[in-house]
């Protein structure tokens, strides 16, 4: 029988049980022996000798922090979340309120009185116009799904809040404060500190170096020598001299779910490597048996694998040899959500106000439309004129409504795991548009395994843009 214990970080310090686990590979001790004679100087020695010196960086993986960020912006909170090998739990614009103070105001605007006072009206009629909707919309929730005499109001709220909250986020800015949790390895952690600290926006740069402080505490070896990597700085300009000849007449596309490429042969590639899993034969022999296949054969085959397996179930990696990219266009608060789907490659465009807003329907229904508007014409306004001054920083001013552009690139297997999450009843309207719209065009060239994704029926990425959205809804 094998042995199974844990390596407590309660008991071992991060870069212990990292030093530990590394001298798996040549010592014959346990693993707990090790720990025990290890010391924190040890430690730190043998990461300054291995890990900084000879880059053996993967030793770093064992050593784990969990960090807490509060008050950051969801803008910079995007940077922080761009990193794909982390864990991260974030305050829900969903479930919390957001009082009328709970914004970031970017450091730069210190030097911009001007802009800052402007900045700071605008924030206020975002925030307004927020606990307007918030009152106005639960009023009107209420009507709908009254409460049980005998059911408390905390208990009430809790089940239907969402239904009101859904809508009002809309109005919540770039700049709306965040909360988040974030469980990371000290490599991952490097390379993210990498990433922030060379981030255009000061507040990322702050960020950055706080949880560089904070990582030190507990692994003083592992991120301490991170620095700015001067050459992304660069290239950034470099490919925005290239695309300034491009600019001008940027507006929302009709077609805001672009297929862009997919694997033609992606059904037989699937197929193939399934068989090839469990045969002894080499891959073109499976590869040139099912294209040879009839339609009818090649369901059967893919019933074989998939038919067996629930919602709950993911499916084999062999559907990862069919892949798919998309062009897509969606409001920023469902970007919000798309980007947690860090399985993909994405690649978003700059947030800005120049592709128009959407409009949900509840907010012409409680009678707030005309107040809507407004604030996402001061939102608009307001962004150009920090753009005209610093792009970067204009972002913070952007309500969730605008719409953002983000090419994004998944396999088969991922594309299972986002469509059956955000196709739920649960999920909120503007994802399931999104997600509705994906699972109508890779059903459309990848009939016969998409057969088996097992969706929620009687709903459309049509019906949720007429239920949910208003008719002006791309502005």
């Amino acid at each position: 029988m094998p042995r199974v214990y844990l390596l407590s970080p309660q008991r071992y310090p991060p870069e212990v049980i990292a030093v530990a686990f590394a001298k798996a590979s040549r010592s014959p001790q346990p693993l707990d022996v090790t720990a025990e004679e290890l010391s924190e100087p040890e430690s730190a020695r043998f990461h300054e000798k291995w890990v900084i010196g000879y880059g053996h960086a993967s030793v770093a993986e064992h050593a784990v922090l969990h960090l807490a960020i509060e008050g950051a912006s969801r803008l910079a909170i995007e940077v922080l979340e761009s990193n794909r090998l982390a864990s991260y739990t974030e305050k829900s614009s969903r479930y919390q309120p957001f009082g009328p103070e709970d914004f970031v105001t970017p450091p730069e605007l210190k030097a911009q009185p001007a802009l800052q006072a402007r900045y700071r009206e605008t924030m206020q009629t975002l925030y307004g116009a927020y606990q307007r909707c918030l009152t106005k919309a639960r009023e009107h929730i209420a009507r709908q799904f009254p409460k049980a005499d005998d059911e408390p109001e905390a208990r009430w709220d809790a089940r239907h809040r969402s239904k009101y909250a859904d809508v009002c986020r809309f109005l919540l800015p770039a700049a709306a404060q965040a909360t988040v949790g974030m469980t990371i390895n000290a490599r991952a952690l490097a390379h993210a500190l990498r990433k922030m600290l060379s981030h255009p926006l000061a507040e990322v740069r702050e960020i950055g170096l706080a949880i560089q402080q904070v990582a030190e505490a507990e692994t003083p070896t592992l991120v301490r020598y991170v620095t700015p990597v001067q050459g992304w700085q660069a290239l950034a300009e470099a490919m925005q001299r290239r695309t300034a000849a491009f600019r001008g007449g940027g507006t929302y596309a009709d077609e805001w779910c672009h297929l862009v490429s997919w694997e033609p042969k992606g059904e037989v590639r699937v197929l193939a490597a399934l068989l090839y899993q469990y045969g002894d034969r080499p891959y073109v022999e499976y590869f040139n048996y099912v294209r040879g296949l009839a339609a009818e054969a090649r369901r059967a085959l893919a019933a074989e694998a998939l038919a067996v397996l629930d919602r709950r179930d993911m499916p084999p990696r062999a559907l990862e040899y069919a892949s798919f990219t998309f062009d897509l266009t969606m409001d920023q608060g469902a970007y919000y959500e798309f980007k947690r789907h860090r399985m993909m490659t994405q690649t978003p465009q700059p947030l800005t106000t120049r592709l128009g807003y959407a409009v949900p329907r509840l907010i012409s229904e409680i009678g707030l439309e005309a107040d809507y508007h407004r604030a996402m014409q001061e939102a608009a306004a307001t962004f150009e004129a920090l753009a005209a001054w610093n792009a970067d920083v204009a972002a913070y001013v952007v309500p969730n409504a605008f719409n953002r552009r983000v090419l994004a690139s998944f396999n088969l297997r991922e594309a299972f795991h986002f469509l059956r999450l955000r196709t739920a009843p649960n999920a909120h309207f503007s994802m399931r548009r999104v997600a509705w719209r994906i699972a109508e065009e890779i059903s459309a060239v990848t009939p016969t395994l998409a057969a088996f994704l097992d969706l929620p029926p009687g709903e459309t990425w049509q019906t949720v843009e007429k239920q949910y959205f208003s008719a002006t809804a791309w502005q």
